[in-house]
């Protein structure tokens, strides 16, 4: 086996598309950012599904932040199924928590604390972010088994797709920026 082989492909700072063989109806026509992924396991935010209609001007009230917010006022995201009750923020680079941020790829980082919320309402706050409370994670092996299984197409992320407030319209945009028509899609029932 050469290195090039021994190293698994990362699919970090990419977006998942959920194909129709998606077996799982929590992540029925997804669209999720990597935040990371490596030889142990992978994580994503959904950034296609909103969390009922809480925007995060209300998130903020809810946990006592108060003041205008100064970022897009969008719907809290349903980020996944795991860590239900978290939230994480994907934001531009220009804010960044040294202890608690991630750098995702060049020009975005996730940040998972409560400092990050209270920038939203003051000169500090991140040029674009999105709020998602949960997260998508997979086991060791788990998200390359679900590529194989056609679950899943893998393609590079689009900072203007992960920030639109279009969010029904984000899986068909994501397909169609690969040059797939979301409607010759179909349902094989397991591989192909």
């Amino acid at each position: 086996m050469s290195d090039q082989e021994s190293v698994p492909q990362s699919f970090r700072a990419k977006l998942l598309i959920a194909t129709p063989n998606m077996g799982d109806p929590r992540f029925s026509f997804s669209v999720i950012y990597m935040i990371g992924h490596d030889s142990s396991g992978a994580m994503g935010i959904i950034i296609n599904k909103a969390k009922s209609d809480i925007l995060i001007s209300d998130l903020l009230e809810d946990i006592g932040i108060e003041g205008d917010v100064r970022v897009a006022d969008t719907p809290v995201l349903d980020g996944g199924p795991v860590d239900i009750d978290r939230g994480f923020v994907i934001h531009s680079s220009d804010y960044f928590e040294p202890k608690s941020s991630l750098m995702v790829s060049d020009t975005l980082a996730m940040t998972p604390t409560k400092g990050v919320l209270e920038s939203f309402v003051k000169d500090t706050r991140p040029d674009k972010a999105v709020m998602a409370i949960g997260y998508a994670g997979w086991g060791a092996g788990q998200l390359e088994s679900e590529i194989a299984d056609n679950a899943w197409l893998v393609t590079e992320a689009d900072e203007a797709l992960i920030f639109s407030e279009d969010l029904d319209g984000k899986w068909a945009k994501a397909l169609s920026d690969m040059g797939i028509d979301p409607s010759s899609l179909s349902q094989s029932g397991g591989r192909a």
